[in-house]
């Protein structure tokens, strides 16, 4: 641990610190929903066009993700918290001085270059922290990952119906702000450093691949499914990354170290992640829009955008309670018991919702059902992540874990639109989605769950490892060391 960080700051300060950053890096995925039906009137732009603010900072995140990573263990951690936040605060001023779509656009790909806060401030948990305080730290920041979602709905709702669309934008960049001064006001720099050359050309083939193999999932629905576009960018990005994937393993000092990736609790864990990931942001698309549809379809509850968000607010609250929750899971049966347990209440949570849909109360439940589940598996992935990994690549390890969840939220976007898209009614001169494309949506994300706890039963069991338990002996331990209690301990 730092020891003038612990004489300076206390862990709860620092805890508190990038808790904030993460929540305000991730609000920033809600923050334009409330307006995206008039984007194309606000930006004078097809929809089709309009839909790339939304896309911009998806690709942006999930690029950035990895590459924040590395770049945190090789040059500091607090280094790139501080220039992620930057890029949030440059891309805010961008959106909120403008009237048009590309610059728009360019504002909200550098807001979802901050999205390497979360990762990267999981390790400096992990550097910073007495090994005691970490387990419930990295929880905490790991549900803010939810819950900026979460509450940015309502928010940014309320201030769209009273004030100026820019407002949100100017909002945005005095949160960045905020975060940007206590960070560097706060926060010590990590002393656990990985020095050598940045792979920049594994960066780049890193960042076209996933933009190539991203792209097509998240404009599909506006392509077609199978139309040249969508399917030769996907195999173009299917090359890229598996070219990408032979370079890695022939440079000395790659972007991604792939044997780390592919040890057992690491891989398994990420695979799940992309689940876990799909699950929480299939609620996000399909709630909303259920308390929002007109009561003449018969289902429908006729919500504003509004009290849509307001309903679904608490399920922010829920993950963020229990996070802590989740850390006693870990420390006394092990994180994979953590995430399984997490997982299944995901599955249940949408279960108990293919019966819960006539009521704003019984939806409000549904949501804080799933999000508990999404509260609790979020914060046990980075504990499976960092027991597995060498204390120098934790930051390029849980970007990587951010980056396959950013998978999973891409993917639910396509998923669940198309399944929205194609079983719909006639209100009138308006298309809408069927109760039974709502009850298909909630069916594929319980699919999602079983496989996810699938994934999770592979991943290696192991007894209470020492960030677990809370004794320091891992904090500074070689890559030998780290990787024994994973292969030694399995039942």
């Amino acid at each position: 641990m730092s020891t003038r960080s612990a004489r300076t700051r206390g862990p709860g300060t620092i805890t508190a610190v990038i808790a904030l950053s993460g929540i305000v890096v991730s609000l920033m995925q809600t923050l334009v929903v409330p307006i995206i039906p008039q984007l194309p009137h606000l930006l004078d732009a097809s929809a089709s066009n309009a839909s790339w603010v939304v896309t911009a900072t998806l690709l942006a995140a999930a690029v950035v993700t990895p590459i924040a990573g590395r770049l945190g263990d090789m040059y500091g951690k607090r280094r790139v918290v501080i220039v992620s936040l930057l890029a949030l605060i440059v891309g805010s001023l961008v959106c909120a001085v403008s009237d048009s779509l590309v610059p728009v656009i360019v504002g909200r790909a550098l807001q979802g270059l901050a999205t390497g806060v979360i990762p990267v401030g999981i390790s400096v948990l992990r550097d910073e922290l007495p090994a005691a305080r970490v387990g419930g730290a990295v929880s905490l920041v790991s549900a803010t990952l939810g819950v900026g979602g979460a509450i940015g709905l309502p928010v940014s709702a309320a201030l769209v119906q009273n004030a100026d669309w820019h407002v949100l934008f100017w909002l945005s960049a005095a949160l960045g702000v905020v975060c940007l001064l206590l960070v560097t006001w706060l926060l010590s720099e990590s002393p656990n450093l990985s020095p050598g050359r940045f792979d920049a050309p594994g960066a780049v083939g890193l960042a076209g691949g996933l933009v190539l193999a991203l792209l097509p999932v998240t404009k599909g629905g506006d392509w077609g499914w199978a139309s040249g576009t969508t399917l030769g960018l996907f195999a173009a990005g299917v090359v890229v990354l598996v070219l990408w994937g032979w370079y890695e393993t022939r440079v000395p000092q790659p972007l991604v170290d792939l044997r780390v990736t592919v040890r057992r609790p690491v891989l398994f864990t990420n695979l799940a992640s992309v689940l876990v990931g799909f699950a929480m942001y299939a609620m996000s698309l399909t709630l909303p829009q259920l308390l929002q549809s007109p009561e003449a379809t018969g289902y429908g509850l006729g919500q504003s955008i509004l009290a849509a968000g307001l309903a679904l607010a608490p399920g922010g609250l829920v993950m963020m309670a229990l996070s802590p929750v989740s850390a006693r899971i870990t420390a006394r049966y092990g994180a994979r018991t953590s995430l399984l347990t997490g997982i299944a209440v995901i599955g249940i949570g949408y279960g108990a919702g293919l019966l819960l849909m006539g009521q704003v109360w019984q939806i409000v439940l549904t949501s804080m059902i799933i999000s508990a589940g999404v509260g609790i598996a979020y914060a046990a992935m980075p504990a499976l992540i960092m027991d597995a990994v060498p204390v120098t690549e934790t930051a390029s390890a849980n970007g990587i874990n951010a980056l396959m969840r950013s998978i999973g939220t891409s993917t639910a976007s396509a998923v669940m639109a198309a399944i929205l898209a194609n079983m719909t009614m006639r209100l009138g001169s308006t298309q809408l989605p069927t109760e039974g494309g709502f009850r298909m949506t909630y069916v594929v994300a319980v699919l999602a769950t079983v496989a996810g706890l699938l994934l999770t039963l592979a991943i290696p069991r192991t007894r209470a490892t020492s960030s677990q338990r809370g004794t320091p002996a891992t904090r500074n331990a070689t890559p030998a060391q780290t990787e024994a209690p994973v292969t030694a301990n399995r039942h």
